[in-house]
């Protein structure tokens, strides 16, 4: 199972919950993005944005609406929302939770450990999920 984010250690979040971070966020001011992705790698940082990142926002309820229309959009997708702090003059993530995973079974990753110099050991991941193409890799 995928574990990344605030609440990775944690059983899956409900709506209630889900509104609730949501509406911790904008007391803080922090801007929201959904984004959604179907290579959940812990380094693969460049996930697909859905719409637009949310600014200025004083109720959850829109917030949570484009969570579940991404949701709906993408259920074989992971789907996660960011909660940005730019009071420091510059956006840092403050808040980075999953919302969904992909419906069916999360295949994971295949760790190949390499024997270098010495007493060194180099390892990499590679997600089982690539071996198909995107779009189709939880279907």
């Amino acid at each position: 199972m995928i574990s990344q984010g605030t609440f990775a250690r944690l059983p899956d979040l409900d709506e209630d919950d889900i509104k609730e971070q949501i509406r911790y966020a904008i007391s803080n001011s922090w801007a929201i993005s959904v984004e959604y992705t179907d290579d959940p790698h812990p380094r693969n940082v460049f996930w697909d944005l859905w719409g637009l990142p949310m600014f200025d926002l004083s109720d959850p309820g829109e917030a949570f609406r484009q969570v579940r229309a991404c949701c709906e959009q993408f259920p074989h997708h992971y789907v996660k929302v960011n909660a940005f702090d730019a009071s420091a003059g510059r956006e840092t993530t403050a808040l980075s939770f999953l919302v969904q995973r992909p419906l069916g079974e999360e295949p994971g990753f295949l760790v190949e450990r390499q024997h270098g110099p010495g007493r060194t050991s180099l390892y990499s991941l590679k997600a089982y999920a690539t071996e198909q193409p995107g779009g189709k890799r939880y279907q």
